[in-house]
């Protein structure tokens, strides 16, 4: 069994039941008294951040996590469904587990799905996407002032703020994680 001692960042622990990744850790030996091992570890179901100190060389159970490339299908009342690209097996994920990368699935997309026991417990998109612009307001001509913005509601549902030149119909690259207009595609 691992200890504390083999702890990297991204390595997913099991701790009392909880799925916890670490995002950072620092081994300490102070002048006097045994090492420890100081972590930040982050929920992988509510995000929430937490600080836990660990003696050096204590157990931990490692948890093993299986990442598929799923295709996004459609999503309904009992969730989002998707199908395994290598065996053709569907699943559906509930959309707590999709959490902020429901606001960017397209019909078709290929994310990947984390499941832990055969639960898929997240989906993790690229970092940007490929989105049509179904409604934004015209460009009014002269009215191009370096940098103003207009709000474009994408084919997802998802508002991003956009440079005045994008109009609908337009296909827009954005930010998976902030959300962010990144450029526009021909």
């Amino acid at each position: 069994m691992p200890t504390t001692n083999d702890l990297k960042n991204g390595m997913t622990l099991n701790i009392d039941g909880t799925l916890m990744n670490v995002v950072e850790f620092q081994h300490v030996k102070p002048g006097k008294g045994g090492a420890f091992v100081r972590t930040k570890l982050k929920n992988v179901r509510t995000g929430r951040v937490l600080d836990k100190t660990f003696r050096a060389d204590e157990p931990v159970e490692v948890a093993i996590l299986d990442k598929r490339e799923m295709q996004f299908l459609f999503r309904d009342d009992t969730g989002f469904h998707f199908m395994d690209t290598q065996t053709y097996d569907q699943s559906v994920v509930d959309a707590g587990a999709v959490g902020s990368a429901a606001s960017w699935l397209t019909d078709g997309a290929t994310p990947y799905v984390t499941f832990y026991e055969g639960t898929a417990i997240g989906v993790e998109l690229p970092a940007a996407v490929e989105v049509e612009v179904t409604e934004t307001e015209p460009g009014v001509k002269g009215d191009r002032v370096s940098g103003a913005t207009k709000p474009a509601t994408v084919e997802t549902g998802a508002v991003v703020q956009v440079p005045l030149f994008v109009e609908t119909g337009d296909r827009i690259k954005v930010d998976t994680r902030s959300g962010a207009y990144l450029t526009r595609v021909q």
